[in-house]
């Protein structure tokens, strides 16, 4: 992704990207769901804002967790200064993983097998014996910070009951050999309804009550993330994984961003560069699906599919321009798409916003998404690469 300084020209397309907002979003959540730790989650780039610049923003807003899923993603973080006092949770891996990087830099591993422990136990072995290849015995060795993922209902990752104690033995003996730290014991909710999230977290607390029997301690329990996170209080136990929320996004039907005291981070703008008056009648765009009823201006949007604008926007979405709501008329272009303006004045060069915040009459990411049948999640994380991101 591109990024450039607020005051460069000319351009055509650009995310500006509030951190200002995205820092109040972070404090006004981890005052609310206190006593328990809030992660900022910065997976998919910080949900297309641009991972390192929200992490560093979530760590000067008080977060000491993050949220990377990936190790790809987790060293990008340290790479940009987030030092290991901060920790940096992942928990997607390949298949041939050797995680000797991840664990030298000390990243948070969720792990959901026997395989991944042996693995990680060997990335601390190759690391000690790698500081001292002489010696015999006596090495030392710095543990792996490792939590263990409980499948709850959701079945993505996460440990079946029917491994989960010998998951767990596994753990308690590299343990005791000072191989790796059980720093947590987690799961994600399959959000579907409320008895069964509360179902999945019955589950949890029997898996950590065998866990306790078979000889494991855990420093963190975590299970929600930004929806019951919000929604759900008595399961935030120790700690809650929050995305969505942190970057503006509403994850509750019917419930926006400022109901939650929350604020948009993202703003999509282009600048309008093309004005044609059209006669009644004049088919526009690809197989004519719109046909001016009337004599109308239209004006070309320099964005498309490619930027990650939807098909689906032609049908709904209006884009504001000069304080105004114009709707988007006929097929959504590879790189471009019309709005209709009426006999409104227009220019080349004037500024159109895609969404925003909402102060300026557009449409937020939220009223965006519901309008083409989508989340918020899904808009601001298809938004192109080619789209500069502004940080301000």
């Amino acid at each position: 992704m591109s990024e450039v300084s607020p005051a460069e020209t000319p351009w055509l397309r650009r995310a500006t990207i509030d951190l200002g907002a995205y820092r109040s979003n972070v404090a006004r959540l981890r005052e609310l769901v206190a006593p328990a730790e809030l992660m900022a989650v910065v997976k998919a780039d910080g949900y297309g804002h641009g991972a390192t610049h929200v992490a560093a923003a979530a760590v000067a807003a008080g977060v000491t967790w993050l949220g990377s899923l990936s190790l790809e993603n987790a060293h990008e973080l340290r790479a940009s200064g987030i030092g290991p006092e901060i920790a940096v949770f992942a928990w997607q891996f390949a298949a041939s993983e050797t995680f000797e990087r991840a664990v030298a830099e000390k990243i948070d591993l969720g792990l959901s097998s026997v395989a991944q422990l042996d693995a990680v136990a060997r990335a601390v072995e190759a690391i000690a014996e790698a500081a001292a290849p002489d010696a015999t015995e006596g090495r030392s060795v710095e543990p792996a910070r490792v939590h263990l993922n409980v499948d709850t209902g959701l079945h993505r990752d996460g440990v079946l009951q029917n491994d989960w104690d010998a998951v767990v033995t596994r753990a308690v003996e590299l343990a005791g050999r000072g191989i790796l730290e059980l720093r947590g014991v987690y799961s994600h909710l399959a959000e579907a309804s409320d008895d069964e999230d509360t179902d999945s977290a019955l589950l949890l607390s029997e898996s950590i009550e065998r866990a306790h029997e078979l000889g494991a301690r855990f420093e963190l329990r975590h299970l929600t993330a930004s929806s019951a996170g919000m929604e759900r209080p008595e399961l935030r136990l120790d700690m809650v994984r929050m995305g969505s929320n942190t970057y503006g996004i509403p994850v509750t039907d019917g419930v926006s961003a400022s109901d939650r005291g929350l604020t948009p981070v993202m703003t999509l703008q282009a600048r309008v560069s093309r004005v044609k008056r059209v006669a009644a009648g004049t088919g526009v765009s690809y197989d004519y699906t719109f046909v001016a009823p009337k004599d109308t201006t239209l004006a070309l949007v320099p964005v498309g599919y490619a930027d990650g604008i939807s098909r689906r926007a032609q049908h709904g979405v209006t884009i504001a321009l000069n304080g105004k709501r114009y709707p988007i008329v006929g097929r959504v272009a590879m790189d471009q798409f019309l709005i209709d303006v009426g006999d409104d004045e227009v220019s080349v060069g004037d500024e159109v916003t895609l969404f925003g915040s909402g102060s300026q009459n557009e449409l937020t990411v939220g009223e965006w998404a519901d309008l083409i049948g989508t989340i918020g999640e899904e808009v601001c994380c298809s938004i192109g690469a080619r789209v500069p991101r502004v940080y301000v």
